[in-house]
């Protein structure tokens, strides 16, 4: 049995809506994931793990972070080897990410290791305090900001920002195809419990988005609509003097996403390891996610001066930065058998397709004022078979 207690912010979000009517999914989503001591990533709690609701890439194994780590050495390089180059990672949970990311540039390139800062964009001092626990060795190349001075572009970044699930997690707005056309779902109530209602009164952007990216509903079929992203990526891009952005995430072009199989849209909640598709309960302490929309990404980057360089399948950007170097390296080391296998299996996961990590997660890296860069992922790693 189930020994949490929902009371809390459910009491808050009953309220709201009593207050001021029906709210957008988007704002719910929010309040259910960020409300400020009562959201899913704003309370105390372990999230991610074999102890929490999901993994992430980076949890699986050490590899993965080295990779990455791989490619923005490789941008460091590229960029001429600036001093003061600076990793910048908004969403960085614990820290596991960029502890590997740390620990392979200093064995890489201990000199850009040296002049390098690792920033950590972070709302909750509660999650600054247990990076910095985890990230400790590295204490000298840490620093951390807030998504605001981020989004404004008070950063001036030459260097590389990147998010590992990340985006999934920004608040969507659903809308449904009717025979009366194109309407938003709002959240409201009845009694103590949520329930759903169409309007015809679409919030300020959809339409537009709707437009921009061509997205084309049949009549029942939902789609969600991430504004949000569009303005986060803007201010991403508003920080960046020089350098590039990797997003890493669960997603699709627009063609696939919205397409007439995928009727009930992409919303789904993770408890415990589980998938849940209703929203509306355990509200706070069940993740609520929505697929990417990288088609989208690639549009507002454009916009605002991010060209895409690079956009594939996560098997494909690991093997192109290393993997059979890194899982040679790993048959290599004097540990027992039972670790290898453990290994192995561990980078299965990560590169597995047909549905597993490697094919369901994309990558997607723009550059600003960066020329036509020699990246990594750009090499055509079949030739070595």
């Amino acid at each position: 049995m189930d020994t949490f207690d929902d009371n809390a912010l459910r009491t808050v979000l009953l309220e709201r809506i009593s207050r001021q009517g029906s709210i957008t999914f988007a704002d719910f989503m929010a309040a259910c994931l960020y409300e400020p001591g009562l959201g899913y990533y704003t309370s105390s709690g372990r999230k991610v793990g074999t102890e929490g609701d999901f993994y992430t890439s980076s949890n699986v194994h050490r590899v993965f972070g080295r990779l990455i780590a791989r490619e923005i050495c490789r941008m460091w390089t590229v960029l001429g080897s600036p001093q003061g180059f600076q990793i910048v990672e908004p969403g960085a949970a614990g820290g596991r990410l960029a502890a590997d990311i740390l620990d392979a540039v200093q064995e890489l390139e201990p000199l850009m290791y040296e002049s390098l800062t690792y920033r950590l964009i972070e709302a909750e001092p509660s999650l600054a305090d247990a990076q910095a626990k985890m990230l400790a060795a590295h204490s000298p190349r840490l620093a951390w900001s807030s998504p605001d001075e981020l989004a404004s572009g008070a950063l001036d970044i030459v260097g590389c920002i990147v998010s590992n699930e990340l985006v999934d997690a920004l608040p969507v707005h659903v809308v449904e195809m009717t025979t009366d056309g194109v309407k938003e779902v709002l959240v409201s109530a009845e009694g103590d419990q949520f329930c759903e209602k169409l309007s015809p009164f679409l919030s300020p952007g959809i339409e537009e988005f709707i437009e921009k990216n061509a997205i084309s509903l049949v009549a029942g079929q939902r789609a969600e609509i991430r504004l949000v992203a569009d303005s986060w990526l803007t201010g991403v891009a508003s920080s960046i003097k020089q350098g590039f952005v990797i997003t890493i995430d669960y997603g699709y072009l627009a063609e696939e996403l919205y397409g007439k199989m995928r009727t009930n849209g992409t919303v789904l909640c993770y408890y415990r390891h589980q998938l849940e598709e209703n929203p509306y309960i355990r509200v706070g302490h069940q993740d609520i996610t929505a697929h990417v929309d990288f088609s989208a990404l690639m549009k507002s980057g454009a916009d605002a001066g991010l060209e895409k360089i690079w956009f594939g399948e996560q098997y494909r950007f690991l093997m192109a930065t290393g993997m059979m170097q890194e899982l040679l390296a790993l048959e290599e080391l004097p540990v027992p058998e039972q670790q290898k296998i453990k290994d192995r299996l561990s980078l299965k996961k990560l590169m597995l397709p047909d549905g597993g990590m490697g094919d369901t997660f994309k990558v997607l890296v723009q550059g600003k004022n960066v020329g036509t860069p020699d990246l990594l992922c750009l090499s055509d790693w079949t030739r070595s078979f």
